[in-house]
């Protein structure tokens, strides 16, 4: 199969009005231009037809897997760039929020909650294989009842027996689940009452998964709900620097940066489908672009989308040099998201009546945003990590 050309630098993000992806290196830009390929001819055809089916086009995970995006040999054995990893998530966002959030799953929550949570040689045993998608994870820390206040509700217990654990409890939402080789379960030991992790395979005994139907958003991606009951697992497979859920909360602080990407991502592919169509649409014999209400919703959506991109990388720039702060990637996903929110809106909003049917992508967005604005901390609890660190009062109950 001959595959486009990829698109040059100077061209890559037409949106990105700034220019934030120049700070991006010829190498790196190289790779996301093969990954912009694959997802315009192999993934984005497909979107349409899986997303009203509610179902994953797993065929196209070898492609992916292909690319060698974590570690691509463009780099030279140089490790990729966190700013790298942000674009990958934003071109992956771009073309559908669920091929982000299902790439995320093993790049960015799983392999994360490893490498932080994992003992220098788990790190050694497992990072390698995560990478090549030869060893394949999820994360599993919401639960049934328990979502906002998982710090203090966790309700998965883990009680130690010698050097085998047994696990009880329920998780929900978990995506990727179905395709994942372990899932990374957090559970309370009873011990000590601290939350600990666990890699537990998927098809292990008294492991249960169930797919979450009827949703109305990220449709592709496959959720389950999870049941564990006496669940047997051996002290080598828990994760030995989670130890409590301050250990957890380290980790969240790393990740809601990726949902913040995402999220600027879905913006860009919001944006760029509204445009396209409102270039092409004549209206009382004209152009949709040429009236001066559809300019200025364009106008609105181009800078929300630009200053949630000042946003992300100049976090992923502090994160790169050692500086987390919980404060910092709340506000990112705060912010983002919300702008995210408007940005889809208008987007549906100047496509009129067709906005509401997928041929013209805007719906996908437009709907897939609303999952995207409530996972990896919804914004009322990301709102309140802000005000704390601002005010050194904690609202939370």
């Amino acid at each position: 199969m001959t595959r486009s050309a990829a698109p040059t630098p100077s061209s890559f993000y037409p949106a990105d009005q700034y220019g934030f992806s120049l700070e991006l290196s010829a190498a790196e830009l190289t790779v996301l231009g093969k990954l912009r390929v694959v997802l315009d001819e192999d993934v984005a055809p497909l979107l349409s037809d899986y997303w009203e089916q509610g179902q994953f086009p797993y065929q196209i995970v070898d492609t992916l897997i292909g690319l060698s995006l974590m570690n691509p040999p463009e780099f030279e054995g140089s490790p990729a760039s966190d700013l790298y990893a942000g674009f990958r998530n934003f071109e992956l966002a771009r073309t559908d929020a669920s091929i982000a959030t299902f790439y995320n799953a093993q790049s960015g929550l799983f392999r994360t909650t490893v490498m932080r949570g994992g003992t220098d040689e788990q790190v050694a045993r497992y990072d390698e294989a995560i990478q090549s998608f030869a060893f394949t994870g999820v994360f599993a820390l919401t639960e049934p009842d328990h979502g906002s206040d998982i710090a203090g509700g966790l309700a998965t217990t883990a009680t130690r027996d010698g050097d085998t654990w047994t696990i009880n409890g329920a998780k929900r939402w978990i995506g990727g689940a179905f395709s994942a080789n372990v899932l990374a379960v957090f559970a309370r030991d009873t011990a000590d009452g601290q939350v600990k992790a666990f890699l537990v395979p998927t098809d292990a005994q008294g492991v249960a998964l169930t797919k979450i139907e009827r949703k109305t958003s990220l449709r592709i991606m496959q959720n389950a709900d999870i049941t564990l009951s006496e669940v047997k697992v051996h002290e080598s497979d828990r994760l030995g620097r989670i130890n409590s859920f301050a250990d957890v909360a380290g980790l969240l602080r790393v990740m809601r940066s990726d949902v913040a990407w995402i999220a600027t991502g879905l913006q860009c592919g919001a944006y760029e489908a509204a445009l396209r169509y409102v270039r092409e649409r004549e209206q009382f014999g004209k152009p949709l672009a040429s009236f001066q209400l559809v300019q200025e919703k364009l106008a609105t959506m181009l800078g929300n989308l630009t200053a949630s991109l000042g946003m992300v990388v100049q976090l992923t720039k502090r994160q790169s040099t050692g500086h987390y702060a919980d404060e910092n990637s709340a506000l990112a996903k705060m912010f983002v998201c919300t702008r995210m929110r408007e940005t889809v809106a208008l987007a549906r909003e100047v496509v009129g009546g067709n906005g509401i049917i997928l041929d013209t992508d805007v719906a996908r967005f437009h709907a897939d945003a609303e999952a995207v604005y409530s996972y990896e901390g919804t914004h009322e609890i990301n709102a309140l990590i802000v005000a704390r660190a601002a005010t050194g009062i904690g609202a939370f109950r």
